[in-house]
């Protein structure tokens, strides 16, 4: 799919009301700061620097009070608690969080995760039904879900179950009735892009300025909420930034016995990057809950047991193997269908569906039709009764949840964010929900937004790529969603020799610019074609170490034939 190249025009440094020579060593770096909207010295400072001294008092997140009040009460009286999570990192590292704080304070709380295949997202019928037959719980937390469960709550309240909500899901027009929600997108608080995990690490902050703790080093808890942050693509801005930087070096040198295992397995090395955390350690813990059950991962974070942690690192990268396997049979077979029944010229979305595709990868398999077709995509995978359940990832400019709404007479349940959702209907609407759902985003996004295009940050010369600028390029980590890692343009670019396929995928090029040479890998390069020299190349830089000296890696996004200026 040919993408448009669009370049950012470079910022005015001299007309801002920022002394940028006073704030950083890199002209490039600077516009790049500029372009965020900062408004004075102090915020770029904190953004070049965040601390956690900077994280804001938890309890200005909605009914933190009440939160904190209900979860001592139940510890004073011993009463029984059981954490409710989500099968996914989020989930999960919600879960491990919550529970080591809880038993720091000498409670023993269950832990319980809902089986994705049988019982599905949340608090479904299924796996309340199975949790209480499993736990006697006279207060149940719920993580990473329960703020659209309005019925399921109050079938709780009538068994005498008071339910809490930890979540970060979008409201619907009705909320339950429960104890407390701590879900910051119910009011305008400014902590809507915190994950679970992060709303659990504000919680436990919160009940440690309560009732202090010593000894309970919640800054070391960090390793968990950078992994479920960063797992769950929220974006990496605001306290999520400070949360993730500091959860990065917690992690690298994290006392967990099972997180060290899978970094091992992982073949990670320092430094621990989101991009590691996002395509190396979150795939594998996510991978239990994809295919069976999300325990094994839960397990792994919380085990002491060193040969414990090592089979559970084994098997969790085994099932992630088998989890690729599997999305990469049924991403074939929906393309199949795609370009065989679908219009190109018509249609603003993708929907497909079959039965028999594995509901625990189809969010992964609409992330990738979506970076294919650039189009919205929902993938659904039906069981022999006919019940089907899907995901579904968005493109800039059309929010999931808003466009589900359109179509919900078509559906027997939908939930999630503006760039991802879950839904679930039967298969004898698949057709009038297809055409309902394709008109809808034909309606909302705008013939621009369907036109791919690659941004482009910066013009950036062979000559100005040194290890000075690597060091101010490395200041605007952690990259990820809300704080995308720049792109950068270099123009009139010719590769030396012919490039070398390394595993007949890469391509390893040894590139010029005039008097420049520059080493240079292209992931995923071989499948496409050349064009003729001189080249436009868009690429990224990163820190690469080599027999203990810093280098600068260059990677190739993207190439084109030379256009004038």
């Amino acid at each position: 799919m040919q993408h448009r190249w669009i370049i950012a025009q470079p910022e005015d440094l001299k007309g801002s009301a920022i002394s940028w020579s006073k704030v950083c060593g890199s002209e490039c770096v600077a516009r790049l700061l500029l372009r965020k909207g900062f408004h004075s010295l102090e915020e770029v400072e904190n953004f070049l620097r965040p601390r956690l001294s900077l994280l804001s008092d938890p309890f200005l997140l909605p009914q933190m009070h009440a939160a904190v009040s209900r979860i001592f009460d139940a510890l004073d009286r011993r009463e029984s608690i059981v954490l409710f999570g989500d099968y996914d990192v989020d989930g999960v590292t919600s879960l491990a969080l919550l529970s080591e704080m809880l038993c720091a304070y000498g409670g023993t709380p269950e832990l319980f995760l809902p089986l994705r295949r049988e019982e599905g997202y949340g608090l479904s019928r299924e796996s309340i039904e199975r949790c209480l037959e499993q736990h006697q719980a006279r207060l149940l937390i719920a993580v990473d879900c329960g703020t659209a469960s309005v019925i399921e709550i109050a079938d709780l309240k009538k068994r005498r179950v008071d339910v809490m909500v930890l979540d970060h899901h979008e409201p619907k027009s009705a909320l339950p009735d429960c104890v407390a929600i701590v879900n910051p997108k119910l009011t305008e608080c400014g902590f809507s892009y915190l994950s679970s995990v992060g709303i659990v690490f504000k919680l436990c902050h919160a009940l440690l300025k309560t009732r202090p703790l010593p000894g309970f080093d919640l800054k070391s808890k960090l390793d968990l909420v950078a992994l479920g942050t960063v797992a769950d693509i929220v974006p990496l801005r605001g306290e999520n930034r400070v949360l993730v930087q500091r959860g990065a070096l917690e992690i690298a040198r994290t006392s967990r016995i099972g997180l060290r295992k899978l970094m091992e397995v992982a073949g990670l090395r320092q430094p621990i990057l989101p991009d590691y955390i996002g395509f190396r350690l979150g795939p594998r813990l996510n991978a239990a809950g994809r295919l069976s059950t999300a325990e094994k991962s839960l397990r792994l974070l919380l085990t002491q047991d060193e040969s414990e942690a090592a089979a559970l690192a084994g098997e969790l990268d085994q099932q992630n193997r088998e989890r690729q396997e599997v999305e990469q049979q049924i991403f074939d077979a929906a393309v199949e269908r795609i370009d065989s029944q679908s219009d190109a010229a018509r249609d603003a979305a993708i929907v497909v569906g079959a039965r028999g595709w594995h509901p625990g990868v189809l969010g992964i398999v609409a992330s990738r039709i979506v970076r294919k077709y650039h189009l919205p995509a929902i993938v659904i995978g039906f069981d022999e009764n006919g019940i089907g359940k899907g995901s579904g990832r968005s493109l800039e400019g059309l929010n999931l949840v808003e466009a589900l709404n359109r179509c919900a007479d078509s559906l027997d349940n939908f939930g999630g964010h503006e760039m991802a959702a879950g839904l679930a209907l039967r298969e004898e609407k698949f057709d009038r929900f297809a055409e309902a759902f394709r008109s809808t985003a034909r309606e909302l996004l705008s013939q621009e937004a369907l036109q791919p295009r690659l941004r482009l940050d910066h013009e950036l010369a062979f000559t100005e790529i040194d290890v000075d600028f690597l060091r101010w390029h490395e200041m605007l980590q952690p990259f990820g969603n809300g704080n995308p890692q720049p792109l950068f343009l270099a123009r009139e670019v010719e590769p030396v020799a012919p490039p070398r396929v390394m595993n007949e995928k890469h391509l390893l090029f040894r590139l010029r610019q005039r008097n420049r040479h520059r080493r240079a890998v292209y992931f995923n390069g071989a499948a496409n074609q050349l064009p003729p020299t001189p080249w436009d190349v868009a690429f990224r830089i990163r820190a690469d170490e080599y027999e203990g000296e810093t280098l600068v890696a260059m990677h190739v996004e993207a190439v084109r034939a030379a256009e004038p200026i």
